[in-house]
């Protein structure tokens, strides 16, 4: 018998996060939305160990917190002591201004309860946006429980419960307010960084069908996103862009209605953990650049103590 996680298989966290679909796009669109948040961008830029494999971070951060969503307590547990580890050490100040409420000289903690928070916000907003778009629209009984779900998912990471609105009403009034307010704002390596992740910045070519399935996911990513993030980075989004991005989230949108009609090959592909594919992604990576290839290229793979030292 399988050892029971913090979260129950009938939990909305667990439902939402099982389907690949949410799996595999949610990620993506926190960051590239989390990036114009300068305190977490820098953060995490400045204080990570994969800045020559950003993908690979990606891909870490996917199946830590997948361990907690779908895992056993064993498994989250695990999970949550590896990131308590690297989060006691990130600490330290904005080296430049970042816009009007970022002087440089801000401080910044990634135990900072505020912080958490807004990591959360970033994380549950995205999941939301996601089995929306390409699962099914949730009833507000859902959605509040999902909220619920992810404000326990942020205490376990060691928010304070009462860094978060109690309600997903107080919520998204708080969160839609923060996305129009001048608090947003793009670093030059966050715009960079964001529209790799994004895809509006293609490194290298792609041979066929990947190239095809890749351009897909990023369109999805993409048009999920709110205009006013686009405007951010500068995205060229048009009619046609906007008709085949509607197009494709009511295809996959379909495939979950109507499951029994799947071809069973494709079924299993649905629902399940989505840390295989991140692994994926991080090997993908690593031969890339074991060939001597930036992941990102223009970005400086050292963090700026070292750069300054250099």
């Amino acid at each position: 018998m399988a050892q029971p996680g913090y979260f129950s298989d009938h939990s909305m966290i667990r439902r939402v996060m099982s389907k690949r679909a949410v799996g595999l796009s949610y990620g993506l669109r926190a960051l590239v939305v989390g990036a114009v948040h300068p305190l977490l961008y820098v953060g995490t830029a400045e204080h990570t160990e994969h800045r020559m494999t950003p993908y690979t971070r990606l891909a870490l951060t996917g199946r830590l917190f997948e361990a907690v969503f779908l895992g056993s307590k064993d498994e989250a547990d695990r999970a949550l002591a590896f990131t308590t580890n690297k989060h006691v050490r990130v600490r330290g100040v904005l080296p430049e201004d970042a816009g009007v409420r970022h002087p440089a000289g801000t401080g910044y903690s990634a135990l900072d309860p505020h912080l958490m928070f807004m990591t959360m916000a970033f994380t549950f907003d995205s999941a939301e946006v996601m089995y929306d778009l390409l699962v099914r629209t949730m009833t507000d009984g859902e959605r509040e429980a999902l909220y619920q779900d992810y404000v326990r998912w942020g205490e376990l990471f060691g928010m304070p419960v009462d860094a978060a609105p109690r309600s997903y009403r107080e919520f998204r009034a708080y969160f839609d307010g923060y996305l129009a307010s001048d608090e947003l704002f793009l670093t030059d390596e966050a715009r960079m960084v964001g529209s790799y992740l994004a895809g509006q910045r293609v490194p290298y070519p792609q041979g066929v069908p990947l190239q095809q399935v890749t351009s897909a996911f990023y369109l999805l990513v993409q048009g999920s996103l709110p205009s006013r993030i686009r405007r951010m980075y500068g995205m060229h989004w048009c009619i046609a862009d906007e008709v085949a991005y509607r197009a494709l989230a009511h295809a996959v949108r379909t495939a979950h209605a109507s499951v029994p009609l799947v071809p069973p090959v494709l079924r299993g592909t649905l629902a399940g953990p989505s840390a295989p594919v991140y692994r994926l992604i991080s090997k993908r990576e690593h031969r890339l650049v074991g060939t001597g290839r930036p992941s990102m290229p223009g970005i400086d793979p050292r963090n700026r103590v070292r750069r300054n030292s250099a």
